[in-house]
């Protein structure tokens, strides 16, 4: 075999814009070792009359001043744990700026012990087209040393709960929780595939100043992932999840003002969705390289991917460079896919 064709395995990206609406804490029954949802939102817990309002005042702005029209997100808290008023009134409200043409679609987050058939079909009815579900893993062992309340078993029943409401489904996975290997997530991968959700974000656990799990790695308890153990194991998953045709819409937690000198530990970099997008590419050529006989004389790729090939820093080129693959023999096109030889 002289020449390999082949394509990048990543579905086509959304092209809707999505504005998140945060409820920190809001229905959630309790807070996990890891929570810390004022740093992650930058918007501290408020009574659901004061966020409606503001967010009544938001939506009027936003349609007078003409904004290109978007997905509301109700994100931050257990937005079906809350009173059936106020799930009803927020719903209510995006459906209100969906007929005027500047909302397109609606979702929410919330936990998978917190959903039902019924209650989700009425949700539905009323508008709502997503459900986010906060799984973070399908380990009991990982779920019960991070306090979540629930099993492996109740995680998957609930994506399943969503899929018979008739809703879109959303997976929020959580690599390196306590208890958590590298082995756990990719068992928790495949498990997320097989459910068939519409997309998946992909957080690794952060310890974040205040929360119970600072205690444990102050005490040496607990040892989150690293930048480049994560990005490893971001890039293996991202491959497996676009071979199954799901989009990830989110590998990593975004750098974002209120965070600054809030994150402890973790693999919390700037760059981290990019290394991995960089590992998942490495790992597909890599692949392919294998039908050559471990070595390849020549590649062309498209030119989209040329800002991540050679990694973060070019920490990839070594890698490359064992494949037979250096910067005089990798070339750049506007073709769509590979030809590796």
């Amino acid at each position: 075999m002289s020449d390999i064709i082949f394509y990048h395995p990543e579905p086509a990206p959304r092209t809707r814009h999505i504005r998140p609406v945060f409820i920190p804490f809001a229905g959630c029954p309790g807070r996990c070792v890891f929570c810390a949802q004022t740093a992650q939102t930058g918007v501290g817990p408020a009574a659901l009359s004061e966020r409606y309002s503001q967010l009544q005042k938001e939506l009027q702005l936003a349609y007078e001043a003409g904004e290109s029209p978007f997905e509301l997100a109700y994100y931050g808290g257990t937005f079906t744990a809350l009173d059936d008023m106020w799930q009803e009134k927020f719903i209510a409200l995006g459906r209100q700026y969906r007929h005027k043409g500047l909302v397109t679609s609606i979702r929410c987050s919330t936990r998978p012990d917190c959903v039902d058939v019924a209650g989700l079909q009425r949700l539905h009815r009323m508008g709502l087209d997503t459900v986010e579900l906060g799984i973070q893993s399908f380990s009991n062992d990982a779920l019960t040393r991070s306090g979540r309340g629930y099993t492996a078993h109740t995680a998957v029943t609930g994506c399943r709960i969503v899929r018979e409401a008739g809703l879109g489904l959303g997976i929020q996975l959580m690599p390196g929780l306590p208890g958590h290997s590298e082995g756990a997530f990719l068992r928790d991968v495949r498990t997320a595939c097989s459910l068939g959700p519409d997309m998946v974000r992909l957080y690794p656990c952060l310890v974040f100043e205040g929360t119970l799990l600072a205690s444990w790695w102050r005490d040496g308890r607990y040892r989150p992932w690293g930048v480049a153990r994560a990005s490893v194991m971001l890039g293996m998953a991202l491959n497996t999840f676009w071979k199954h045709g799901i989009r990830v819409i989110r590998a990593g937690v975004a750098h974002v003002p209120s965070l600054a000198g809030k994150v402890l530990a973790g693999a919390y970099h700037p760059a981290l969705g990019s290394m991995a997008r960089g590992e998942a590419l490495a790992g597909l050529v890599s692949f392919h390289t294998l039908m050559l006989g471990g070595k390849a004389t020549e590649l062309y790729a498209p030119r989209r991917f040329q800002g991540e090939f050679w990694g973060h820093r070019n920490t990839l080129v070594p890698r490359w460079a064992r494949h037979g693959l250096g910067r005089s023999n990798v070339h750049w096109w506007d073709k769509s896919f590979f030809l590796l030889s």
